[in-house]
């Protein structure tokens, strides 16, 4: 079995925290000794991790990306297929909150909207298997642990998975720079799916078909449109404001 290599000092943090038996050796560039490198040090330690070191030189050449003197040697990544999506669902309580990634192919924005959905409360990210980017190295690097906590579930047929989920009674959640309802007005409290598609592009016709609703991000400046994983975390975090608000509004039993 090939392994991979992660790097960066949180996405090794993270695999170690998360999934230790992934984790087959921990690479050290000489001379890296500060505080938050011996944490690592001892979290490897404790879960029967190798430690080596190497050359800073040699790790340039490992890997592509600031790898901050640290590098792991690791069993392959997993992305979750379509039927663990019912599992899932079906083991949470509450009102689930779900992103969808449609055509997003960058590694770094879906680094950083893995990053988002985490720090959200999402209980997972959704992305069609063909014309999307997947877990890479890079990925894990820019979502800075976030990618070993939060699934990530390629589908085969986008369309054919939503409709289950509003089978299930989730409301779809599209994002269109066209839409007449603000996301600011829209009601993200219930069991909600929110679709990002691709910049410039959007959303597919299919997928955005498949919408109960569709909103857009106000824009005031003189651009038209923001990153996707820029408008991710800013439709993300709305939906965590509007349920943390509607939290609070609840009686007390």
């Amino acid at each position: 079995m090939s392994l991979e290599k992660i790097y960066g000092v949180h996405a090794v943090e993270a695999l170690l925290r998360h999934h230790p038996k992934r984790v087959k050796q921990v690479w050290l560039a000489e001379g890296r000794s500060e505080p938050r490198v011996q944490a690592l040090v001892e979290l490897a330690t404790q879960n029967k991790v190798a430690i080596g070191q190497a050359e800073r030189r040699e790790m340039d050449v490992w890997v592509e990306g600031v790898h901050q003197g640290v590098v792991a040697d690791v069993s392959p990544s997993q992305v979750w297929g379509e039927a663990m999506l019912d599992e899932l669902l079906d083991r949470t309580e509450g009102a689930p909150l779900l992103l969808v990634l449609d055509g997003v192919t960058d590694p770094h924005n879906l680094g950083a909207c893995l990053r988002s959905a985490d720090a959200a409360g999402a209980l997972a990210v959704i992305v069609p298997k063909d014309k999307s980017a997947t877990l890479t190295p890079v990925v894990r690097k820019v979502a800075c642990g976030a990618a070993e906590v939060i699934p990530l579930v390629a589908v085969t047929n986008l369309a054919r998975t939503l409709e289950k989920l509003q089978q299930r009674g989730l409301w779809i959640v599209g994002t269109a720079g066209e839409a007449e309802v603000s996301i600011y007005d829209q009601d993200l409290t219930g069991p909600t799916i929110l679709i990002m598609g691709a910049e410039g592009k959007g959303m597919r016709r299919l997928t955005r078909e498949h919408c109960d609703y569709l909103v857009h991000l106000p824009m005031a400046g003189s651009v038209s449109s923001l990153n996707v994983s820029v408008a991710t975390g800013v439709c993300l975090f709305e939906a965590q404001r509007q349920r943390g608000a509607k939290a609070k509004t609840k009686p007390k039993k």
